[in-house]
């Protein structure tokens, strides 16, 4: 009889085992969300998935193996994997990593556009304050809310343009970190160079301090496209003469606020401009710019660049 129970108890274990680590029915990876639940409808949802035969046996093994609690959040299951993996990778797994990525140059309203229609972020549409997204690539888990990722992409602005400002040239003639951040924002949409960002700066830097109007084109898309950033035409004398404090080609001075969100290279390039005394430049056609240090010289590059257009 003590014979036959052993035996039978070897039987029942060693089937046990088998179905603890045969291969499951997962025929390709997959990453699944589980939800927050007790045992038994984190089973449904996993076999809802296909990555398990059954609830029952998986709800049995969770109990019987005591490892520990079982994780809500997205994971990534591999191909066949067995109870046992599963389970692992419930208790002590990482939940899958997504990132996002804010380019430079991007408007409050083209960031909160970018983030409506990126995948597993959760929670209402937030319009952030312009300029005030560091541009990056942010990773993140799903259900992350909107406003949790906006956050730290803030918390990053505040912190890198805290730094480029401590470290500033001297006499630059700028009042504080938002004066360099607006700044910054008009260079981030002059040119995608990185070569000639610091002698942007330089020659908006010094048309402040000649008392000129900084005559930015890209701020006066800015007011003509109410806020969206961008135009999809070129610039007309209509708006060259908006009555908006954002036309930088009536209004003197910084505009009130930025146009965008720059990048860490124009705020450094704001902050330590090129030494130079370039009070003019002109686009030449394949996205460079061609500088001059005044009228008569913008005058005649102006003229070269038609004429080689034409």
């Amino acid at each position: 009889m003590v014979l036959c129970l052993s035996v039978t108890i070897q039987v029942v274990v060693g089937y046990a085992r088998h179905l603890y680590d045969e291969p499951g029915p997962l025929t390709a990876p997959r990453d699944v969300v589980v939800p927050h639940g007790n045992v038994e409808e984190i089973g449904a949802t996993l076999q809802r998935a296909g990555v398990i035969f059954s609830p029952r046996t998986f709800s049995l093994a969770a109990h019987l193996t005591m490892g520990g609690p079982l994780h809500a959040g997205e994971f990534a299951f591999p191909a066949f994997a067995s109870l046992h993996q599963v389970l692992a990778i419930l208790r002590t797994g990482r939940p899958v990593e997504h990132h996002v990525t804010i380019p430079e140059g991007l408007s409050a309203a083209q960031i909160a556009l970018l983030l409506d229609r990126t995948a597993a972020l959760a929670g209402d549409d937030v319009l952030p304050a312009e300029g005030a997204a560091l541009p990056q690539t942010y990773a993140y888990e799903h259900g992350t809310t909107r406003e949790a990722l906006l956050a730290r992409a803030d918390a990053a602005m505040a912190r890198d343009l805290a730094q480029a400002w401590e470290d500033r040239a001297p006499d630059l003639p700028l009042a504080s970190p938002r004066d360099a951040l607006i700044l910054a924002s008009i260079v981030e949409r002059e040119t995608a160079r990185p070569e000639e960002r610091a002698q942007i700066a330089a020659v908006y830097l010094n048309r402040l301090r000649a008392g000129m109007r900084l005559q930015a084109d890209p701020t006066v898309a800015y007011a003509a496209s109410g806020g969206l950033g961008t135009l999809d035409r070129p610039l007309s004398r209509a708006d060259l003469d908006l009555d908006n404090p954002y036309n930088t080609y009536r209004f003197p001075g910084l505009p009130p606020g930025p146009i965008c969100s720059p990048g860490l290279a124009s705020l450094h390039a704001v902050t330590r401009p090129a030494q130079t005394d370039f009070l003019y430049f002109v686009a030449d056609g394949s996205g460079g710019h061609v500088f001059s240090r005044d009228l008569e010289q913008h005058a005649r590059n102006v003229a070269h660049l038609r004429g080689l257009l034409r």
